[in-house]
């Protein structure tokens, strides 16, 4: 059989990076991960056909598609294989008459999967998103868009541990989603809102759907639209779509969902979708996280010393929540306080998510019990607390 020039094209692409290394190794956690799907498959497969042994890569390659019958970039490459037997292979993709479209949408899945199986986060680098997680929520979920890649974290005693990773496609037309049909997938912090069987859905939606609480208190205020963002699953006859296929959700496998799907808390499991993440060293994280608490507690201390202008000085030129502006906010505060003899403030289930948009935000849930000489309640709130003049300021404030 001839050689295929392609295998080193594709190997060399997917080995930029075998694993991110961050330095800062304090307290690093164990790394274990889980490989789902059949990016390990891929490339023993690619590494059969740059020894040049052909055979044996159309081999493993027959072996994949009886795992996954309808893994279209697998029959592809067992197409190139065996046209590889009478002519010279130059690209990824030598059919005849099959669409360029197609064939650039396989290889992009190609690539894709294969530098996700190679570029494995490091035991001592977090996305610098996950700043703190509340006890009950158990899991997180990263999605980097650029990289069409879903990443798994369990919540390990207050520390984000890395588990599992799974290839996903996002929207036709990228991510950073403004309005309804726009064929984009939104950058935020959001959750799982609720779990959808596969009784209740369409063959589309494969095994399952999460749907994501897109838009949220800072989409809507910053004017984008739209709905029905969700974590679903491929129609029967599809094993994967390419890494941008969707109308904007985020799109799995049907086995990568169900392995995901053991893992969600509707109602709690956070889902942060970035373009790109970015990641943290441990020592770098715990700083960042320390100094957002910080922040909590002085409004909270604040909040209890009943001296309103000290505790408004927490609050943006630029808040806003429901109608209320600033002016608003601070007078009715004003109004309220006057009538204070003590206040006791109590913040449980607390958890916090930096946002990976364009604007320093951070995202912060918990569950306040506020108490009173002459009023006492309890809520669950959520703050949005962005950087203003070299300091976090809430700039949102309201039920969560």
């Amino acid at each position: 059989m001839r050689r295929l020039a392609f295998g080193g094209l594709l190997l060399a692409i997917a080995a930029v990076a075998p694993a991110l290394s961050i330095s800062g190794r304090s307290g690093a956690l164990p790394q274990t991960y889980s490989d789902s799907g059949p990016e390990a498959q891929l490339m023993r497969v690619y590494q059969e056909i740059e020894k040049n042994r052909l055979d044996k890569a159309l081999e493993l390659t027959e072996s994949l598609l009886r795992q996954h019958p309808n893994f279209r970039l697998g029959h592809l490459i067992k197409g190139d294989l065996l046209l590889a037997r009478t002519r010279p292979i130059s690209t990824l993709g030598n059919a005849a008459n099959a669409p360029a479209d197609r064939l650039a949408d396989l290889r992009e899945e190609a690539v894709a999967r294969l530098k996700g199986h190679r570029q494995k986060p490091s035991a001592n680098a977090v996305p610098r998103y996950l700043l703190q997680m509340q006890p009950d929520q158990k899991h997180a979920v990263v999605v980097d868009t650029q990289k069409a890649r879903l990443y798994l974290y369990e919540n390990d005693k207050g520390r984000p541990r890395f588990v599992a990773d799974y290839y996903i496609s996002h929207g036709k037309l990228g991510a950073e989603k403004v309005r309804e049909g726009d064929k984009k997938t939104p950058v935020g912090v959001y959750h799982v809102t609720t779990s959808l069987p596969r009784q209740k859905l369409t063959d589309f939606y494969g095994s399952g759907a999460f749907p994501i609480n897109y838009p949220n208190e800072w989409d809507k205020r910053q004017g984008r639209n739209g709905h029905g963002i969700w974590l679903h699953g491929t129609p029967s006859d599809t094993f994967s779509r390419p890494p941008k296929a969707s109308d904007g959700c985020v799109v799995l496998a049907n086995q990568d969902l169900d392995a995901l799907a053991k893992n969600l808390q509707p109602g709690l499991t956070p889902v942060i979708i970035s373009n790109e993440i970015e990641w943290l060293s441990l020592d770098d994280w715990q700083a960042e996280r320390e100094s957002l608490n910080k922040k909590l507690a002085e409004w909270r201390a604040d909040w209890e010393s009943r001296d309103t202008e000290r505790f408004l000085r927490h609050y943006s030129k630029k808040f806003q929540s429901g109608k209320q502006g600033l002016a608003e906010f601070a007078q009715q505060k004003r109004q309220v306080n006057a009538g204070k003899e003590w206040i006791k403030v109590k913040t449980e289930n607390l958890s916090m998510f930096r946002n990976p948009g364009k604007e320093e935000l951070v995202v912060v849930t918990f569950e306040q019990d506020y108490r009173s000489n002459n009023l006492s309640n309890q809520m669950k709130k959520r703050q949005y607390w962005i950087r203003e003049d070299g300091t976090w300021k809430i700039v949102y404030e309201g039920a969560a």
